[in-house]
């Protein structure tokens, strides 16, 4: 029998807007031997702190965690100390994936946070970096710290390209964030909650870096914040 895995790679099937603003992407993450796409997904039914670089800071009192925790089809639960600053980061280990403007790309993620506006976080790929709200390179989701208003970036060499505030965040409310890259179009996109994807400038796309899925939260009061991850999808054309 012949594979289907690819047969409808409609991403967004039945969405009415303009179909210039639709795009075949996989709706299905391929098999290992696929030759097509490569990827990455979590539902995070399970954790193993030792696939991720964790970068921590545990100044107040309590400690910083990392734990699957009960949710329907999985969930990771972030957890800070209650100092100031105090943060928890995840990237995965190796920088498995490179990006062109030539070959199609997707991210996708499910997340919320305790505190949408004394909290800075970031959901996305870049570079390994013990500082991720302050990277070189990457294409993310970011919101600083006494604002609810969430940011997409698109960085290269430390030159970065933000659209402001393509959401606003609310308390403990599930977000989906997506991005991809369309090569028939020369073009990047961004969408919030699966709502029709915007383009977005893609003059800085980080095409000379191997990234990695990074994401993470920081206190922005002496007060532990969560984060809770549902599912990170990425795949990237071979």
């Amino acid at each position: 029998m012949a594979n289907p895995h690819f047969q409808n790679m409609i991403l967004w099937a039945g969405n009415t807007t303009a179909t210039e603003y639709k795009k075949d992407q996989p709706m299905f993450q391929p098999y290992p031997s696929d030759q097509t796409f490569y990827g990455y997904f979590n539902d995070f039914m399970t954790y193993n702190s030792g696939d991720w670089t964790v970068t921590t800071t545990e100044a107040g009192t309590g400690s910083a965690s990392e734990a699957v925790t009960s949710s329907a089809g999985g969930a990771l639960l972030l957890t800070n100390a209650a100092g100031d600053d105090d943060l928890d980061f995840l990237q995965l280990k190796g920088e498995a994936f490179r990006l062109s403007a030539g070959k199609k790309a997707y991210f996708s993620a499910r997340f919320k946070v305790s505190d949408a506006t004394q909290a800075d976080f970031v959901m996305g790929l870049h570079i390994t970096d013990t500082s991720p709200l302050d990277v070189t390179d990457g294409i993310f989701f970011i919101s600083a710290d006494g604002d609810a208003g969430l940011d997409f970036q698109v960085e290269k060499d430390n030159t970065a390209t933000t659209t402001e505030d393509v959401a606003t965040m609310a308390n403990d409310t599930f977000v989906t964030v997506s991005w991809f890259i369309d090569p028939d179009r020369d073009a990047l996109y961004y969408s919030v909650n699966n709502a029709a994807p915007l383009k977005s400038v893609a003059t800085n796309l980080p095409n000379d870096e191997d990234l990695t899925i990074s994401f993470g939260i920081q206190n922005g009061e002496a007060v532990a914040k969560t984060m809770t991850i549902d599912y990170i999808t990425m795949m990237v054309e071979r």
